[in-house]
This record gives structure tokens, sequence and C-alpha cells, in this order.
């Protein structure tokens, strides 16, 4: 159970994080590639969608962890190996970001949730 905690505070870490991005904070450097300062109409979308997926992905975490009963158990076994795969990808793909200070903070972030979903995974 401690385990589906730290993933669920790293998610609400993240849905913060990817509020302020949408409420246009001048974060832009960590996330999306680190392209933009202030995200524009595109990015912040999808840093609303983020923000849904988050609470998906906590719920599979929660389920995982049998903390809760929402998802038919097939699903929620088959979501969290989806969800340590994705993340794996996520890890990848923030270690190879154009921006210094998305790969310093994202990748770890991104690791942590990877090995959180894979413990879970493996129970």
């Amino acid at each position: 159970m401690t385990v589906a905690v730290v993933g669920v505070v790293l998610l609400g870490c993240l849905a913060a994080f990817q509020v302020l991005l949408v409420a246009g904070a001048p974060l832009g450097r960590y996330a999306w590639g680190g392209q933009h300062v202030v995200l524009p109409v595109t990015l912040r979308i999808g840093s609303a969608v983020s923000i849904a997926l988050y609470a998906v992905f906590a719920l599979v975490v929660l389920q995982a962890a049998d903390a809760v009963d929402v998802l038919p158990s097939g699903q929620a076994d088959v979501g969290i190996w989806v969800l340590t795969a994705y993340l794996g990808i996520g890890v990848v793909m923030n270690a190879v970001s154009r921006s210094r200070p998305e790969r310093l903070i994202m990748t770890p972030v991104a690791l942590a949730l990877a090995a959180v979903c894979l413990v879970l995974a493996l129970q």
C-alpha cells in the first residue's frame, strides 16, 4: 500500500504541475519538450488532458494495490502493466528531451512512477 501512496502522491504533484501549466505559469521548460516558457493553447489543452489521465492512472494504481475496487479485476491487472510500459517510455522520452530542466526533473519522476507500477504489477 505504501508503494501505491507514493505513486498517487507523485501523480497528484504532476497533476498540480499541469494545472499550473494550463493556467499559464512560466514552467513550460519542464514539460512538452521545454520549447516554451509559457505553453501555447494547444499544449495547455494537452496539459488539461494529462490531468484527466493522471486521475485514471491513480485509479489503476490504487486498484492494483487493492485499495479500491472500481475496475473489473482483469482490466486493472492489464492496466497496471500498460501503465508500467507507458511510464517506461516516458522515462526514455524525458531523458532525451532537449530541455535540460525537463531531463533533470521529469526523468526521475517518470522513473519513480514506472518503478511503482512495476512493483504493483509484480505483486
